[in-house]
């Protein structure tokens, strides 16, 4: 047991792995629990979709490949917002709409720009088990800089979160705070591209917060119980990826969506097998 562990630990790129991991465990978690709690999960996945216009044209440029992916990510937001607020059409068909164009978009830049070296299979499946030094400090700029802003703005924040009405007649910047999620959410799809890929981002987004979702009541208990979970999700799942010769990113998911049925089943308040045990033996009580 104690050799299945260290073992992995004398390779460079599994230590770096391992760092990166840790880091976007966190971070997906802290910027989950927002997108949990306002109930905007798929803007995410749209977000997630909609980098590969930019990443294509940074490689065409050869500027770095996250501020292409920022870019886009930020205006695919912005378009989905200005589709709901200028018409009549409601937010899912927005996201549906942005996310399919934005996709297409980008596979016709690949071919146009001649940016095929561009490995589409990378970019939608990720390998954390191929991270550079690089990358891991990217990564964890990236996860301190959002950390300390949540740190920083998080009464605000909270206020925001349950109740935006009440935010905007208290005087406060809503618009820029929806724009600052917004920001953050790009920048965590930009840091696990390289870990999970496109495809699976999402759940390293949405599945350690809303296991924790089911434990917990206050958004910080969220975000923390959510950081646990993720952290254990990408290390274990890297240890499985190691050992098992399984894709990294796949792994990783299938550990977070374990975590989650358990909490399903187990929680001591939502529970599906808990909760009929409190109802049999409150009608007990009741008889």
């Amino acid at each position: 047991m104690l050799d299945w562990l260290i073992e992995p630990l004398s390779f460079e790129f599994m230590r770096n792995a391992i760092a990166v991991g840790i880091s976007l465990g966190i971070l997906g978690a802290v910027v989950g629990s927002y997108l949990i709690v306002q109930q905007m999960g798929m803007i995410a996945e749209v977000i997630a979709h909609s980098v590969l216009p930019g990443i294509s044209i940074a490689f065409f440029l050869g500027i770095n490949l996250s501020i292409g992916a920022f870019i886009t990510g930020i205006l695919s937001a912005f378009c989905i917002a200005g589709i709901e607020a200028r018409s009549r059409v409601k937010v899912d068909a927005a996201m549906a709409l942005i996310l399919t164009s934005f996709l297409g978009l980008g596979i016709i830049l690949i071919t146009v720009l001649g940016t095929t070296n561009i490995d589409l299979t990378h970019i939608l499946f990720g390998d954390i088990l191929g991270v550079r030094p690089t990358d891991v400090w990217q990564t964890l700029i990236i996860t301190l800089l959002v950390l300390a802003l949540v740190k920083l703005f998080y009464k605000e924040l909270l206020f925001y979160t349950f109740d935006p009405l009440g935010a905007q007649a208290s005087g406060l910047p809503v618009k820029a705070m929806y724009i600052g999620l917004i920001c953050a959410i790009t920048l965590t799809i930009i840091a696990s591209v390289q870990t999970v890929g496109v495809l699976l981002v999402i759940a390293l987004l949405i599945g350690p917060a809303v296991t924790a979702y089911l434990l917990v009541s206050e958004l910080h208990q969220m975000m923390i119980l959510g950081s646990i979970f993720g952290t254990i999700s990408s290390v274990s799942g890297m240890y499985i990826s190691y050992h098992q010769n399984l894709p990294s990113g796949a792994a990783i998911v299938m550990v977070i969506f374990s975590l989650f049925i358990l909490a399903f089943l187990f929680s001591p308040s939502q529970g599906m097998l808990t909760e009929r045990k409190v109802l049999r033996k409150l009608r007990r009580f009741l008889k």
